[in-house]
């Protein structure tokens, strides 16, 4: 039985996520990668359904398979009744950090058995709220990340990073260090380091819990604005097509989320606001400018969005 404190806590959130969001008795994975968030979290997680423990080495450190061999067998004494280490390439496409994780994801997805359960703190949180917001990406970004992402499952969103370390503690578990947390050529590391222990100090603390409160209530009015978007775009949509004059008549945030979702739906890869805007000006604002470039996945063509006859349409360029 769990002692009070820190394991319990741990524990009560991800009890009452499974309640919510899984099906009883469903088999689910864990993304262990060893350090302390994710090893109080399989801790945990092994002690209420049949876990299997994903750790993913993305060989970006020396030592970094003896690393995940013992996170492995850390796995199997905490109960899990299977742990896989996962060998990744990580590309060099948007930065180490944005690779890593692509390369991360992708092999957890290519191997879990049933949800995943990751190890995001109310930390992380609040470190992603302060990103969206130093790069101007708008209420989507901002709003952080889902609790429940399937198959990606995020139960300890609303347990502070201290939490956890202390769960490790109680239960007398060794978590790895990633000098990767402590290294300031990393944004995010420097967020944590840094930024947000100053505004804690600077605004009386309470901070992290306020991003994340504010991470909440802009992923609900997101929420809200796909909903309203998806019905509207069978309502503007003729064919591949959209019709000017009934984009024109949506209220704003909602035709810019219905442009977004066509666009991404046509193959568009990489949109950025600016991208979302100028193609919304070709509704609101026309001149008979061109086309707008919204990027393609393959770097041999370009994807244009343009205005003709009264619709919006896309169409490919080859890159000269």
């Amino acid at each position: 039985m769990d002692r009070p404190g820190a394991v319990a806590q741990l524990r009560a959130a991800v009890e009452t996520f499974a309640r919510t969001h899984l099906a009883a008795g469903e088999r689910w994975c864990v993304a262990l990668s060893g350090g302390a968030d994710s090893l109080a979290l399989t801790a945990v997680a092994a002690r209420l359904r049949p876990t299997t423990a994903l750790i993913v080495d993305h060989g970006l450190q020396p030592g970094s398979a003896e690393i995940a061999d013992t996170a492995r067998g850390q796995a199997i004494t905490l109960g899990c009744f299977a742990a896989q280490v996962l060998s990744v390439q990580v590309g060099a496409g948007g930065g180490p950090e944005a690779a890593a994780r692509a390369a991360r994801y992708a092999a957890l997805d290519a191997h879990r058995d049933g949800p995943v359960l990751l190890a995001h703190t109310l930390d992380d949180q609040a470190e992603t709220v302060l990103l969206g917001l130093g790069r101007g990406s708008g209420g989507r970004s901002m709003a952080g990340m889902r609790p429940y992402d399937p198959p990606w499952c995020r139960p300890l969103l609303g347990v502070r990073r201290a939490a956890t370390h202390a769960a490790c503690r109680e239960l007398g578990l060794t978590a790895w260090q990633d000098p990767h947390n402590r290294d300031r050529r990393f944004t995010r590391s420097r967020l944590r380091l840094e930024v947000l222990p100053l505004l804690e100090d600077v605004l009386g603390g309470g901070v992290a819990e306020a991003l994340a409160r504010t991470a909440t209530a802009l992923r609900e009015d997101t929420e809200l604005i796909d909903t309203l978007a998806e019905q509207a775009l069978q309502d503007v949509r003729e064919g591949a097509q959209l019709r000017v004059g009934a984009l024109a008549a949506l209220p704003d945030p909602v035709r810019r989320r219905v442009i977004r979702g066509w666009l991404l739906a046509g193959g568009a890869t990489g949109l950025t606001d600016k991208q979302i805007r100028g193609v919304d000006a070709l509704v609101t604002a026309w001149r008979g400018q061109g086309g707008v470039a919204v990027g393609s996945a393959l770097r041999s063509e370009r994807l244009i969005a343009g205005r003709r006859d009264g619709a919006l349409l896309l169409w490919r360029e080859p890159v000269r």
